[in-house]
């Protein structure tokens, strides 16, 4: 495939533009090596160029890089401190400093509170962990932080950059996901590379040390263990038995719970809850896990379990979240007569996506082949009676179209490439 060079992000070039200058601290957030850094350095870094920012007004400071890069040590509060105030060369220009991965500098908290306190100081920084999950932010930067999160590309920004058809796009995404390295690699063996040493080398063993664990392997018997089962419902309980059946390995569900927290603190997983449509109330019992990438997914299963059903469902989630939206499984209760006998049914919908006053039902339904499996996926939107808009996103390439219960049916490509089903 021809890949194209420059790797823009106009999602979250467009979000920083409307919080520039505003005041409060742009706190960029996402997993390791999702294109954070880039989205600073390069992407917004020229945005500031061409609107006339002068080069030494744009100070950067990395400290997941090596000592080497400066001349004092990154990790010295002190000295970090010292080298940016000595680059604010005027109280009446303004400066923008980036500080990439802050959470590797000890009581970053106070320095960059103390930035935000210059008018003519604008501060971005970055963080891969759970120092900047957004329940934090109005704690560490006294309520001024303005959070942006940061996924891997999307397959709308994939296919950006790739002059091959979408089709072949799609193979490649939905085995090896949307790491933004990937697209430098040529072959299938590196991109495999590629993914399994992030989960190893960078992902795992940054969850453990960072959260002092004692069991690492049950920590990455537990991730396996999520990215097996995305898309299903499941709870502690019942992964912490599936890893004493199946793993053989001991481990208690609140421990599980608190190991799950881990991972998505590193926003390697996320949840999403069960919520009850018409009792408008959300059940604590079960949840969905979804990897924050289906290529990591697949990496970690050693690309055995290519299940088109799951890794579709997942994918429609982090686009989701890409968008913007919030995202739960429904619930629809009703009682209804079977055999003879009136029961408590309770059907799902794959997922209840809410951003403001916009708010919308989407079964993902990777093929409905007889019309018992077309009854089935509409069961549960034909049990809501609001007005909100029902859709149905089908893995085959469809001309899309509403039918006679109002129900709006489209194609994947067309979901993810396009903005008509909004």
């Amino acid at each position: 495939m021809t890949i194209k060079k420059y790797i823009r992000r106009d999602t979250y070039l467009e979000k920083l533009i409307l919080r520039r200058d505003n005041g409060e601290i742009k706190i960029v957030t996402g997993p390791r090596r999702c294109g954070k850094s880039w989205l600073l350095s390069h992407i917004f870094r020229d945005y500031l160029l061409g609107a006339g920012v002068s080069p030494e007004n744009i100070i950067t400071v990395d400290f997941d890089k090596d000592d080497d890069i400066y001349d004092f040590d990154v990790l010295d509060h002190k000295a970090v401190k010292e080298y940016i105030y000595s680059q604010i060369r005027s109280d009446t220009e303004k400066y923008y400093v980036f500080l990439d991965e802050i959470q590797e500098l000890e009581n970053f908290e106070r320095l960059v509170n103390g930035l935000n306190g210059h008018d003519n100081v604008d501060v971005y920084v970055t963080g891969s962990n759970s120092r900047f999950l957004s329940k934090d932010i109005r704690t560490i930067f006294r309520g001024r932080g303005d959070e942006i999160r940061v996924f891997p590309l999307s397959f709308r920004e994939f296919c950006l950059h790739y002059s091959d058809s979408v089709r072949d796009a799609w193979k490649l995404y939905y085995t090896f996901g949307g790491m933004p390295r990937l697209l430098h690699y040529t072959n299938n063996e590196q991109r495999i590379s590629y993914l399994q040493n992030l989960w190893n080398k960078t992902y795992l063993d940054d969850v453990v040390e960072r959260n002092n664990i004692k069991n690492g392997l049950a920590m990455s018997r537990l991730a396996t263990s999520l990215c097996s089962s995305i898309g299903s419902l499941t709870n502690p309980s019942r992964i912490a038995n599936t890893l004493e059946t199946v793993q053989r390995m001991k481990i208690d569900s609140k421990t599980v719970a608190s190991y799950i927290e881990c991972l998505e603190n590193a926003f390697l997983f996320e949840s999403a809850e069960r919520y009850d449509v018409k009792g408008k109330r959300y059940y604590e019992s079960t949840k969905k896990y979804y990897c924050i990438d289906i290529g990591l997914r697949n990496a970690r299963l050693n690309f055995r379990q290519q299940e088109p059903t799951h890794i579709m469902e997942n994918v429609l989630y982090n686009h989701l979240r890409v968008m913007g939206f919030l995202v739960d499984v429904g619930i629809v209760e009703s009682r209804e007569m079977k055999e003879g006998k009136q029961k408590f049914i309770q059907r799902e919908i794959d997922f209840v996506v809410n951003k403001g006053d916009k708010k919308y039902y989407i079964q993902s339904a990777y093929s409905i082949p007889t019309e018992e499996k077309r009854e089935q996926e509409l069961a549960s939107l034909l049990k809501i009676s609001d007005s909100f808009k029902k859709i149905v996103v089908l893995g085959e390439d469809i001309m899309p179209y509403t039918d006679e219960n109002g129900i709006y049916f489209t194609g994947l490509f067309d979901f993810l490439l396009k903005d008509d089903w909004l």
